[in-house]
């Protein structure tokens, strides 16, 4: 007849898990196998050892320190429908109540980042409506900026956006304007970093339709700058037109465009920035002296009549919108406008690495709603709450800048009607564009 199992269902799993794990014992887990074994092998008494006090005086006598196992046996425990607590519950218990923690925090993140969102866009809309001519509450000497027709292409890195400031005066129309500034800034690339491009104005290039073809060759004889005002001239597709030039000159796709003028600049930097933007003012030689402070333009608040200006010192400062715009506009020094198109590298750079400040993501939406309703631009909003981050991630990374053409890399040339301008390899700046991740 088979002998019955002396040992309780919680002394066989304890003596199981002794068993398999003997050579790591120590030496209170060592008496405790060595009590389990002797009961398995009859060398007690079975009456000593399922009766409590005497197996407690056994234990006392023997200096055995063991841990107290469950009395009843794996039949009486079946038989009275009762489930002894074992560690097994327990542990699920743990994982479902930190699970049910996670679920409950990765609510209220998700709480708070709607919240986030509904604010960037309520701010957004406060902005907009702010600066909206056709509002009931918008200035009423504005007039509302249209979209234009932009056949923007995608790149097979990041994003690339048109950014054109415009030289526009009181009293002109945007038929008579010329981009004062022309860059291309990359975001959301796989190297988080942002990259900016700028162009020279001087820069001579083919526009379709306007430039000479001889024997088959396109000529480059057109200023760059002369590209928006011609597009104008086409039904209002002047952002287009650049867009094209850049493309037939420099094989770079750009997706998006934002067309900013004198206004919507100093605007924009005056909401973001209340307390002005932190700069280092840097000019060029003059006459080849060295200066401490420029006189420049306030082309802002210049009229028909007048027109003012203002001096700026050399040196680390904070610029309100209009002095910044002023700064950055400056081209009387030694370096001409490749001085002024540093400067306003400089000074995109610095307006980008500043907006670290959480509250920028409320201010900054309020002023990008201002932009938006004086600023012609086919960015979507949707666009810039879905990669707002990584922008700011980007800019905290570094920037890369390029500038074409960087200084003295070019040919000194005429253009079509004899103005003065700059020849330069579009070859060898198409390769660093694709090196840069532009193209």
């Amino acid at each position: 007849m088979t002998r019955e199992n002396p040992l309780t269902h919680h002394e066989k799993l304890r003596y199981d898990y002794l068993l398999k794990n003997i050579h790591y014992l120590n030496e209170k887990e060592k008496r405790e196998f060595a009590f389990l074994q002797a009961k398995l092998e009859g060398q007690k008494d079975s009456a000593e050892v399922f009766n409590p006090e005497v197996k407690e005086q056994l234990l006392s006598d023997s200096g055995i320190d063991l841990p107290t196992y469950a009395n009843r046996s794996r039949s009486s425990r079946r038989s009275s429908g009762e489930q002894l607590e074992t560690k097994i519950p327990k542990a699920k218990k743990q994982k479902k109540k930190r699970g049910f923690r996670f679920k409950r925090l990765f609510a209220w993140l998700g709480m708070i980042l709607l919240c986030v969102a509904v604010g960037m866009i309520v701010m957004f809309l406060k902005g907009f409506q702010s600066a909206n001519p056709n509002s009931s509450n918008g200035p009423k000497d504005a007039k509302a900026a249209q979209v234009e027709v932009f056949n923007g292409q995608d790149t097979r890195d990041g994003v690339n956006i048109l950014i054109l400031g415009t030289d526009g005066r009181i009293g002109q129309n945007s038929a008579e304007t010329r981009t004062d500034s022309i860059m291309v800034l990359n975001v959301s690339g796989k190297d988080k970093k942002l990259k900016l491009v700028s162009f020279m104005r001087d820069n001579l290039v083919y526009i379709d339709g306007y430039s000479q073809v001889i024997n088959g060759q396109k000529q480059t004889d057109h200023k760059l700058n002369l590209a928006y005002e011609l597009g104008e001239q086409e039904g209002k597709q002047g952002a287009e037109m650049v867009r094209k030039v850049l493309k037939d000159n420099f094989d770079l796709d750009i997706k998006y465009y934002a067309l900013v003028d004198f206004q919507a600049f100093a605007t924009a930097i005056d909401t973001l920035f209340p307390d002005g933007v932190t700069i280092d003012a840097q000019f060029s030689t003059l006459n080849g002296v060295p200066v401490t402070e420029a006189t420049v333009g306030d082309d802002l608040h210049a009229t028909e009549t007048e027109s003012p200006t203002q001096t700026i010192r050399v040196g680390k400062q904070q610029m309100n919108g209009s002095t910044l715009l002023n700064y950055a506009r400056f081209r009387d020094d030694d370096e001409g406008d490749y001085g002024r198109t540093r400067r306003q590298q400089q000074v995109m750079t610095a307006v980008l690495q500043q907006i670290k400040d959480p509250t920028k993501l409320f201010t900054g939406s309020e002023a990008l709603g201002k932009v938006f309703a004086m600023t012609s631009t086919n960015l979507p909003y949707t666009f810039l709450l879905t990669n707002g981050l990584s922008v700011l991630e980007g800019a905290q990374n570094g920037i890369e800048r390029l500038t074409v053409p960087e200084l003295g890399d070019w040919v000194d040339d005429f253009d079509v009607y004899g103005g003065q301008s700059l020849r330069v390899d579009q070859k060898a700046y198409q390769n660093k564009l694709a090196q840069m991740g532009f193209r």
